[in-house]
């Protein structure tokens, strides 16, 4: 039983330690962040404030801006 409590204790600990955010957006394919990382897009701001981080493959293919005269 003692073993039992020490491992639960230091998995909630753990838990507690590890950076990460658990914020998902895009549709749970985005996750809310800080900063992003190399070659993530931002699209939206997640409802925490932070950077909603969209990895390539869930990008959206958007055509290139063309100026209109």
């Amino acid at each position: 039983m003692k073993s039992f409590l020490l491992t639960l204790t230091v998995l909630v600990f753990l838990s507690q330690v590890i950076p990460g955010s658990t914020e998902k957006c895009w549709n749970h394919h985005g996750t809310c962040r800080e900063e992003c990382i190399k070659e993530e897009k931002v699209y939206i701001f997640c409802s925490s404030g932070k950077l909603c981080c969209v990895k390539p493959k869930f990008q959206p293919n958007m055509p290139p801006n063309s100026i209109r005269t």
